[in-house]
């Protein structure tokens, strides 16, 4: 077995289920989600988890046969091939709402320069690595996308298709 990134592969629940060795589990990622942002797993619950190429990990509502060789499932959800997992904009704007930790707050001009992919330095007292950016609307918080923070700066990285000019 191996990734193909022309087929989507459903997660293994458990490492006792993991035949491909650096493929992520389920719970690895509900588990990574709940410990890094404090989004529990019933957040989750409706949702299958696939992996399409190498750490490339998706989610879609409902069940689905595996293994699926369709060109797109669900939305990409979080990246697991590298040194520090991260999670997508789409996903941090979907499932951010409900976030107990790691989400910095923006100001009105903050926000509006995060939006529009400027880095900035920032006092944070929080982890530091991938956060979730916020902004309040409408008396609600409301997930901007994900920032990566280290050292004082927080960088935005918002994909250049989705950032807002003046």
């Amino acid at each position: 077995m191996s990734n193909d990134g022309q087929r989507f592969d459903r997660l293994p629940a458990t490492d006792d289920e993991r035949e491909l060795e650096s493929r992520a589990t389920l719970e690895e990622v509900v588990g990574w989600w709940d410990e890094r942002f404090g989004i529990g797993s019933e957040e989750f619950e409706e949702h299958t988890f696939w992996e399409k190429g190498a750490g490339k990990i998706w989610i879609a509502y409902g069940e689905h046969p595996s293994p699926t060789e369709i060109e797109g499932l669900g939305m990409k959800f979080l990246r697991t091939r590298q040194e520090h997992w991260k999670p997508t904009t789409n996903a941090v704007q979907r499932f951010g709402r409900v976030a107990k930790k790691n989400v910095i707050d923006l100001d009105p001009e903050r926000a509006m320069a995060f939006v529009r992919g400027k880095d900035q330095e920032v006092e944070w007292d929080g982890d530091w690595g991938y956060l979730i950016a916020a902004h309040e609307i409408a008396g609600e918080r409301e997930p901007l996308g994900v920032g990566l923070y280290l050292h004082g700066e927080l960088r935005s990285v918002v994909p250049k298709g989705r950032r807002r000019e003046d």
